[in-house]
């Protein structure tokens, strides 16, 4: 019976709070219900559906008026109000109830992304803390002292000394920035704060000294010499018109520098003379001795200058010395070269990248390296790390016979046949020479060898 009691007295309180209703939202819940029975075939729809229309529809499918008011003092309690309103005993109704903890629990992180909203943007000026640009909380600091003694921001573009370079454009917009720019003025004195005491000592120390302090500081007489306790009680005369972090000794040293450009009240800067009395500089010019202008000898200056000369010279004898060993020259086979010889070639081993002239009655061919210097390269024709740096040689007989020595590990080919390690071969013209599958054709200068051979015989040619 107790059960039957608690569920009649919880379908009374649901019925007046259902009765409240007005007939539009009645009109409004039979489309609803209409819809949700048509639709039911298709749950993830509806449930879709209904999750997004969830904040049009509430009131009309859970709360009541008792459960609007509850809700808005606990966010929790919307859900056991839709729970215990379960107990209604129409059909309609239980399917809506049923279907009620269902709509409460997507719901339930629905407010989670209007906070996190909320929290990012909150959380978007302290972001912009983290750059403040190239303007630095003691750069802020230091441009409101400077323009609070001096009024002026020409005065503290040229007389303060800033992190880094500032045009008086930057400083101006800087300055309207903290005046009336709320975001990057709080910005600046959050970070003002937070700089430590010293730093902020050292800061003031720096300020510009204002017209009136120099109009005080002028009265001290140049002729006289004050002491660090005439300054300190300059300071105590004067409180309102130094700044608070003067002392004594700034006080001095900025004293001395007016003493020396001549800004005190006593001191007066002579005028420049007048008339015939001023030199121009073309006159200074012609009053200067060139006799007195000569350099002075520098003997170390000399003795660099001949060593030198001494060493370029010794350069130039030793190319010329060595003029005779290079017998072989190099030249890079660009299309069809001519077969035509010169007087001074004896020989041509051609490859198929460049061809090497042979000068001499003797060369040698095989791998440069730093320690050994050949005549013939054969490095520049292709992949010569098989060759030995010194590969073999090549002699010009006094009959006009050209013979190739192996002195290399690895044989060389002469038209196919092999020349081992320590064995000679004859080349004749258009001899085939392969050396580590580098291939290169051996073509005589006939003409100058005929030359060579009657010369060996004595014979002259006629």
């Amino acid at each position: 019976m107790d059960k039957d009691s608690q569920g009649l007295l919880d379908s009374s309180l649901m019925a007046s709070g259902t009765a409240s209703r007005s007939e539009d939202e009645e009109s409004l819940a039979g489309q609803k219900r209409a819809s949700s029975q048509a639709l039911g075939t298709i749950p993830k729809r509806r449930s879709s559906s209904r999750f997004i229309k969830r904040k049009k529809f509430d009131d009309e499918l859970v709360e009541s008026s008792l459960a609007k008011s509850s809700t808005r003092a606990k966010g929790a309690s919307g859900v056991e109000l839709g729970r215990c309103s379960g107990s209604e005993p129409s059909s309609s109704e239980k399917k809506k109830v049923s279907k009620a903890p269902s709509t409460p629990v997507p719901p339930s992180p629905a407010p989670a992304p209007g906070l996190t909203k909320r929290v990012k943007k909150s959380k978007q000026p302290l972001q912009v803390t983290k750059d403040l640009g190239r303007w630095k909380p003691a750069d802020d600091l230091l441009l409101i002292n400077a323009v609070l003694q001096t009024n002026d921001l020409t005065s503290v573009h040229l007389g303060v000394k800033f992190s880094c370079r500032f045009t008086l454009r930057e400083v101006q917009e800087r300055w309207y920035a903290l005046l009336y720019d709320p975001v990057i003025s709080k910005l600046a004195c959050q970070a003002m704060r937070q700089l430590h005491p010293e730093a902020i000592a050292a800061i003031q120390s720096k300020a510009l000294f204002s017209k009136a302090e120099e109009q005080l500081l002028s009265k001290v007489g140049s002729t006289s010499q004050p002491t660090l306790e005439t300054f300190q009680d300059l300071l105590h005369r004067h409180p309102d018109a130094f700044y608070l972090a003067r002392t004594a000794k700034a006080l001095q040293a900025h004293w001395q520098l007016m003493k020396q450009y001549y800004l005190l009240e006593d001191q007066t800067v002579q005028p420049l003379p007048k008339g015939d009395q001023v030199l121009n500089f073309s006159d200074a010019e012609d009053l200067i001795d060139d006799s007195k202008l000569k350099d002075m000898r520098d003997e170390v200056l000399e003795h660099e200058l001949m060593v030198a000369d001494r060493r370029q010279k010794r350069e130039i004898r030793q190319l010329e010395q060595e003029l005779h060993k290079w017998q072989v020259l190099v030249d890079s086979i660009t299309g069809m070269s001519s077969p035509d010889f010169d007087n001074q070639t004896l020989a041509v081993l051609r490859g198929r990248m460049v061809r090497y002239l042979m000068r001499s009655r003797e060369i040698t061919l095989g791998r440069a390296t730093k320690d050994n210097q050949i005549d013939v390269d054969l490095s520049l024709e292709g992949p010569a790390w098989k060759i030995s740096r010194k590969q073999g040689v090549i002699k010009l007989k006094n009959n006009g016979d050209f013979f190739i020595a192996n002195e290399g590990r690895r044989p060389i080919y002469i038209d196919g046949r092999p020349v081992l390690c320590g064995s000679k071969w004859r080349l004749s013209n258009n001899s085939v020479v392969e050396i580590a599958s580098l291939r290169f054709v051996f073509l005589i200068n006939q003409d100058l060898i005929a030359l060579i051979r009657a010369e060996a015989a004595k014979i002259t040619p006629q």
